[in-house]
């Protein structure tokens, strides 16, 4: 199944098929955006992370950020679609970032009624202009999935085959000299901040500033062990902003100082940065390294 990125511009966009009639299937893509259907008359299919649901009448349907989803299989089909982004819904944000729904169909339930009222409400405002609209759509949207959340059931977001978590690190590895930020990679990799967050703290057991200083640390001591330069040059070569700042990420990860280092690894008395890679998911710079 070929799976592709959409990068969506906007951070909302709606459509209700009872105003503008438009099918919903679509082929298997992701994005950073929640996506979410509310079907008023007959069913649709949707496959979410190679799981199946079918929705009916009254039913919710809704994909997580990053969950590759796909919808086909629709028949005499009224909805109202949500493709929202996260950032929009305040405290809520963070949520959608670190759990997935264990199931990500909700049935039909007299609980349902308030998500269809407000869902009503949007398609009223999101048709019209008029003075605050945009804060009245985010007043009605963060209502909206508050009721959506407090109705599904949610898990820890795991990493399946890793590939997420494999994208993340090598583009830490290969850009760890750069000026690198939570939002930078948000942007670079189409990936939520949160979760790139949630994944490194899961998966390493640190926060994201301290794994890119362990990579520009460990890359800082095949430097000082393999090369002439100074301790400035090799502070700036691996990506610290200023010396102080290089010192105390050193001296906290190796219980020492650079000068320190270099005077102790050429007498031979602590292991090379080769020997101590594996404990830095790509924290070496390798000889061969281009």
């Amino acid at each position: 199944m070929n799976v592709f990125y959409e990068n969506k511009p906007n951070e909302l966009e709606f459509r209700d098929s009872r105003f503008f009639p438009c099918p919903l299937d679509c082929l298997p893509h992701l994005h950073y955006h929640i996506e979410m259907a509310v079907i008023f008359k007959g069913y649709a299919t949707a496959v979410i992370d190679s799981v199946k649901y079918t929705a009916q009448e009254g039913d919710i349907i809704i994909s997580f950020p990053n969950q590759v989803h796909i919808f086909e299989d629709s028949k005499d089909l009224e909805y109202a679609l949500f493709i929202v982004n996260p950032d929009m819904l305040g405290e809520l944000a963070p949520l959608f970032a670190s759990k997935l729904p264990v199931s990500n169909l909700i049935k039909s339930s007299p609980s349902n009624k308030e998500i269809v009222e407000i869902t009503d409400r949007i398609a009223d405002t999101y048709y019209k202009q008029f003075p605050y609209r945009s804060l009245v759509l985010k007043g009605y949207l963060i209502a909206l999935f508050s009721l959506v959340v407090n109705r599904l059931e949610l898990k820890d977001a795991k990493l399946g085959d890793g590939r997420v978590f494999g994208t993340i690190l090598k583009y830490c590895i290969n850009n760890s000299s750069e000026n690198l930020s939570l939002s930078l990679l948000e942007r670079e990799l189409h990936i939520s901040k949160y979760y790139i967050s949630h994944i490194i703290s899961q998966e390493l057991k640190m926060g994201f500033n301290d794994y890119i200083n362990s990579l520009r640390v460990s890359n800082a001591c095949t430097y000082l062990s393999r090369s002439t330069l100074s301790i400035t040059e090799i502070s700036g070569a691996v990506g610290f902003n200023t010396i102080r700042t290089f010192n105390r990420a050193f001296r906290k990860q190796m219980g020492m100082s650079p000068a320190d280092y270099r005077r102790t690894v050429k007498s031979g008395s602590i292991p090379l940065p080769s020997q101590m890679a594996q404990k830095i998911p790509g924290g070496i710079i390798d000889d061969n390294t281009n």
